[in-house]
């Protein structure tokens, strides 16, 4: 047997066992010191009472006071002493005379009276200086104890016999004493704050002065005494901590205190801060926003960031958490934003996914988005070309309409197309003395989700009243998505984000850093980072131009065929046909192009008619927009294949006399 190995095996084992031991109570220790730090805030306010009344009893216990209370006492021992002796007196009186006015006894009476007066003040002036000059707080509490302990247990010796008496009132105060020490430990009890390694010296203040012990010390000379906080926390979006609401305290009445909360800390002016409901009533949670989850993520947007589910796309990043925030991409939005917030740069993104998914139009208020994305898609910037694209949007829509009819289904199953008007309060203003085009504006945004046909609507001024309205006050209420970038007060911060304006958009902090931050509606009162798109990014998207069924430029005519042999046509002479020359060749500059779709349609619903139409009617029978059929009318009969009346109404134009289709 090698006994120097199996010695070495024993010794390790039982090192071991040691090692494992010692971990073990180490963690037990750990878990109990959680759990005494998660106990400890509840008795914090306790021990704060018992130490600020200890304190003050202390602070009383001068010399003075005590040289004012010993001679309290000597006065009020001198007044009893005194008041004895006159009382003595009277009764000696009243047996010597019999009569109640014999001036021995009414000297006696007046001498006692005096005595009893003069006792009655020295005993007010001793209370007086007792309580200037009073017991310490534990002097009080032993004495307490011990008026309870010793006649209770005298009482419960006389009443129990020797076979069932027990000390239960030594008992009791003994639990209470126990009690009553164990409160103030726990109250008094120092919680180590965890603070990360990379915690900036001002994180590391603002959570030093979260910590219970500091706050329940230092809250009511701020107005907060009945709040108590929790130890904090530091989240990748800033500090989060949990205040206690004792009493009448409310979320709102705390958020009330917001000034009193940034005082006591000593935070900054611009740090934001943010006081919402916990979990659980009786708890409100503050967090103070000292970084940002979204600082270390690239806010360049890229066609990765689309979502796979077709219905969502991507908004941005929540800065407190980190998390990616989706919106619905089949709903209608507004997106609200001063001038300088990036309103335009947020907004691309959408945009952009909108192109890649569907048809994109663009209706730009001021020209400066539309230099961008002409290139890319459909734009509408000139009055005339916004009437025409408010014209085609509401005609695809009605078109869309019935061809759901036709096929039997409730919603849309094709393409989206996005109508985005970028500057709402110029659009409105270039068309609000057209009712009938504004109508249409307001029908698209009311019937157009159905019909695949959304309408985005961005403005700097989110209001629905006044003579320069942001958003007309029909439309707004169909705008269900809402984002909102920094506005300038709280009349657009409520049509910004409706019932979520208590979001407060008007007090995100001005400068660049916050350039694309906001509050998306419903979400919840946490900033938002969008993603931004610049001007090569939307340069590189893929072109692809939306126009409305029967509009947009002519096609191309096709080249022209190699040179045959003339063809030849029938002339009627005299009753015999006759085959006639080849007609001489039409200059090329004659030959008309080839018929647009929008003519092919006006030609049919005339033809249609069987004889002279009104315009407003071949509008109804092609389906196509009031201006669309008004240009390809006027192209038609210059071209001579329409003839127009004076009465405005519509015939084909008569064939070349003595020319018969073979």
């Amino acid at each position: 047997m090698d006994f120097a190995a199996a010695w070495s095996k024993i010794g390790t084992s039982t090192k071991t066992a040691r090692e494992f031991s010692a971990e073990r109570i180490n963690k037990t220790t750990e878990a109990v010191g959680r759990e005494l730090d998660l106990i400890a805030p509840a008795f914090a306010p306790f021990a704060a009472r018992w130490d600020a009344e200890a304190d003050r009893r202390r602070q009383l216990r001068t010399p003075e006071h005590l040289k004012a209370l010993l001679a309290a006492q000597r006065e009020h021992n001198a007044a009893r002493s005194v008041e004895r002796q006159a009382s003595a007196q009277r009764r000696i009186a009243r047996k010597e005379s019999k009569n109640p006015l014999a001036s021995a006894r009414r000297a006696a009476r007046t001498a006692d009276k005096a005595a009893r007066s003069h006792r009655q003040a020295a005993k007010a002036d001793l209370n007086a200086a007792k309580k200037n000059y009073p017991m310490t707080l534990r002097q009080l509490a032993i004495r307490v104890h011990a008026t309870h302990v010793v006649p209770a247990g005298i009482a419960s010796y006389a009443m129990s016999t020797a076979h069932d008496w027990t000390m239960w009132p030594g008992l009791t105060s003994a639990g209470l004493i126990a009690l009553n020490a164990g409160a103030l430990a726990l109250g008094r009890r120092k919680v180590a704050v965890v603070v990360d390694d990379d915690a900036s010296a001002e994180e590391r203040q603002l959570m030093e002065r979260l910590h219970p012990t500091y706050w329940v010390e230092h809250a009511p000379d701020r107005g907060l005494s009945g709040t108590v906080t929790t130890p904090p926390a530091l989240d990748p979006g800033g500090i989060r901590c949990e205040i206690r609401l004792d009493g009448t305290w409310t979320v709102k009445t705390l958020s009330d205190k917001a000034d009193s909360i940034r005082a006591l800390l000593g935070a900054r002016t611009a740090l934001r801060m943010r006081i919402t409901s916990a979990s659980r009533g009786g708890w409100a949670v503050l967090t103070l926003a000292t970084r940002s989850a979204a600082a270390n993520v690239s806010s360049l947007w890229t066609p990765d960031r689309i979502p796979a589910d077709p219905l969502l796309m991507s908004l941005g990043l929540d800065t407190e958490t980190g998390d990616e925030v989706l919106v619905p991409f089949d709903e209608r939005l507004l997106v609200s934003g001063a001038s300088g917030t990036g309103k335009s740069w947020s907004f691309r993104p959408m945009m952009a996914t909108a192109h890649l998914r569907g048809d994109l139009l663009l209706i730009d208020g001021k020209g400066e988005e539309a230099n961008i994305w002409e290139a890319v898609c459909r734009v509408a910037v000139e009055p005339d070309e916004i009437t025409d694209a408010v014209d085609e949007a509401h005609a695809e829509m009605n078109r869309r309409k019935r061809d759901m009819k036709a096929r039997g289904i409730s919603v849309w199953d094709g393409r989206q197309l996005t109508v985005v008007i970028d500057e709402g309060q110029v659009i409105l203003a270039a068309i609000q003395r057209d009712k009938e085009r504004l109508q249409r504006l307001i029908e698209l945004s009311s019937l157009g989700r159905s019909r695949g046909v959304v309408l985005w609507w961005a403005t700097q001024y989110p209001v629905t009243d006044g003579s320069a309205p942001g958003v007309h006050k029909l439309i707004a209420p169909n705008l269900l998505t809402r984002f909102s970038l920094r506005v300038a007060g709280t009349t657009q911060a409520q049509v910004a984000l409706d019932d979520c304006a208590h979001y407060a958009p008007h007090q995100i902090p001005e400068g660049r850093e916050y350039r694309g931050h906001g509050y998306l509606k419903g979400y919840g009162p946490r900033l938002l980072r969008t993603w931004t798109l610049d001007d090569d990014g939307v340069r590189g998207l893929p072109k692809s131009l939306w126009w409305g069924s029967g509009s947009g430029p002519a096609p191309v005519a096709a080249p022209e065929a190699p040179a045959e042999r003339p063809a030849l046509r029938l002339v009627k002479a005299e009753g015999d046909f006759l085959l006639a020359p080849p007609a001489p060749a039409v200059p090329a500059a004659e030959v008309p192009a080839q018929r647009t779709e929008a003519e092919t349609a006006v030609l049919d619903a005339v033809r249609a008619a069987g004889g002279p139409v009104r315009q407003k009617d071949v509008v109804d029978a092609s389906g196509l927009a009031k201006g669309t059929v008004s240009k390809t009318v006027t192209k038609l009969v210059k071209a001579g294949e329409l003839n127009k009346a004076e009465d405005g109404t519509l015939t084909l134009a008569a064939p070349a006399a003595g020319e018969v289709s073979a």
